[in-house]
């Protein structure tokens, strides 16, 4: 692995030097050859597994944990930081550059009292989601690996340590914008220091100048936007959408009790930390704006308050135009030309998704039911999973009038296809294979990694993983140690 070390030589100040603890006697649990092209088609052999658990030191690397802030569940916490995670620097890679971090390699002047470890579930769990949501098409990190070890750990219970290798595009985060901002008293130095260095690494057709700070919050802010459309679309629950959990590129991030919703539910709540709902499924729109209102304020040394707000509206308009987008590929329905349908649209998807609650059907696998649809000679499949089926043939009549002709049948049920997974990351799934791993068998592991390497194609032998849960795997929710 290449390793170039821009964020560690041009921030001082922003990180802390920290040696990884290692891991005794490592083993693979987990390897993606996809993440590992990203890096330079890298191969799981001896020496890179010793390197990535810690005992070994990588060439060209710098082991360092970077120091942010951030809100969490709306109350300011002034110096968080990476906690258990140590970064080796920015990995050269065919297409660009990496960061490169061992998550669970120990502890770090910011670990709060922590061990800085990862046990084996939280680390299958990372991978297992950011592998998953990069093949549905998600802006995401993603893992390279999972490392094992017989290293005990202690959460809930007595478990065994391990590490997820993460790749991201940039580890830099709107906690670390809120860090620069409050730790000076709100002065321009290190906000600019930190903004200048993010528009020259990841947004170069920007200047470092008010014009170009200016368009890249407008960039934040509808990168963002179309982030969580995106996960609004495919049924996915964050769990803890705090502001040091919110990637500056709009990439998913920091990953701990999410979960693709089984039956549809507006107000599901994944993490069992949060029983008040402030990051449920559906307040997820409005955490964003409020995460990025957050930002916006850290970024008043350097940006106007009327520019600064004026960037902010760009938010609604873009989320509800991506939505918009992915939820007519998913029901088939013909792009408009300009804002035509916009609102009827919606209302349509709205009425969608209420009927699905109502009559508490699985929400991937309904809108599945799209690819075999027939709008003009046959809805029965589709028709057949609602109980209440006058409404059902209420919507539908809406929805065959908004839909028009269709030309081809055969082509539109493909797009369909296409645009509807018929195998999601479901949270039993991945404690089934989480318990296997645990027990030392890590077949049904790789098994569930490949399958969702390919979510949209139907697999012969795979049909149980395209069922609804069953009562005991139905809506798990995860603590923050998940």
């Amino acid at each position: 692995m290449d390793f170039k070390q821009d964020f560690f030589e041009q921030l001082p100040g922003f990180y802390e030097t920290v040696a990884p603890a290692g891991l005794p006697a490592p083993s693979w649990l987990a390897w993606s050859d996809d993440a590992a092209v990203l890096v330079g088609n890298l191969q799981p052999d001896e020496q890179l597994l010793q390197q990535l658990a810690g005992n070994q030191r990588m060439p060209g690397a710098n082991y360092y944990a970077q120091v942010y802030s951030g809100h969490q569940f709306g109350g300011y916490s002034p110096q968080l930081g990476d906690g258990r995670s140590i970064i080796l620097g920015e990995a050269i890679g065919p297409n660009g550059c990496w960061d490169v971090a061992l998550k669970g390699a120990g502890a770090t002047p910011f670990s709060r009292h922590g061990d800085g470890r990862a046990v084996t579930r939280s680390a299958i769990r990372e991978f297992l989601v950011s592998e998953a949501l990069f093949h549905l098409n998600v802006p995401t990190t993603r893992a390279l690996a999972v490392i094992g070890s017989a290293l005990p750990v202690w959460r809930e219970t007595l478990e065994k340590g391990a590490i997820t290798v993460r790749l991201a595009r940039s580890h830099i985060r709107f906690g670390h914008f809120e860090y620069c901002y409050y730790s000076t008293g709100g002065k321009r130095e290190q906000v600019q220091q930190l903004a200048d260095f993010t528009i020259r690494q990841h947004f170069p057709h920007l200047s470092c100048d008010a014009a170009g700070y200016r368009q890249w919050f407008v960039e934040v802010v509808e990168a963002t936007a179309r982030l969580i459309a995106t996960w609004q679309a495919i049924g996915f629950a964050h769990g803890v959408m705090n502001t040091d959990n919110m990637s500056i590129l709009g990439d998913s991030f920091d990953f701990g009790p999410f979960a693709f919703l089984d039956t549809f539910k507006e107000d599901f709540i994944c993490n069992h930390s949060d029983p008040e709902g402030r990051y449920a499924f559906g307040q997820q729109p409005g955490i964003g704006l409020w995460n990025l209102q957050c930002l916006a304020q850290a970024l008043t040394p350097l940006i106007s308050s009327d520019d600064l707000l004026a960037a902010l509206t760009h938010y609604q308009p873009m989320l509800v135009q991506h939505y918009l987008q992915l939820m007519r590929q998913k029901l088939g329905l013909p792009a408009p030309a300009g804002e035509a349908h916009g609102p009827e649209d919606l209302g349509l998807f709205g009425a969608f998704t209420t009927m699905l609650e109502q009559q508490q059907l699985d929400y991937s696998l309904t809108l599945r039911q799209f690819a075999t649809l027939d709008p003009v000679a046959n809805h029965s499949d589709l028709r057949d999973m609602f109980v209440d089926t006058s409404a059902f043939d209420h919507w539908f009549t809406g929805y065959c009038k908004r839909l028009g002709k269709v030309d081809n049948i055969e082509q539109w049920q493909e797009a369909r296809r296409l645009n509807n997974p018929q195998y999601i990351l479901r949270n039993y799934l991945a404690q089934k294979a989480i318990a296997a791993a645990e027990a030392g068998d890590t077949a049904p592991l790789q098994r569930l990694y490949q399958l969702l390497r390919r979510p949209y194609d139907a697999q012969p032998g795979y049909e149980d993983f395209a069922r609804r849960p069953p009562d005991w795997g139905e809506g798990l929710i995860m603590s923050c140690s998940s």
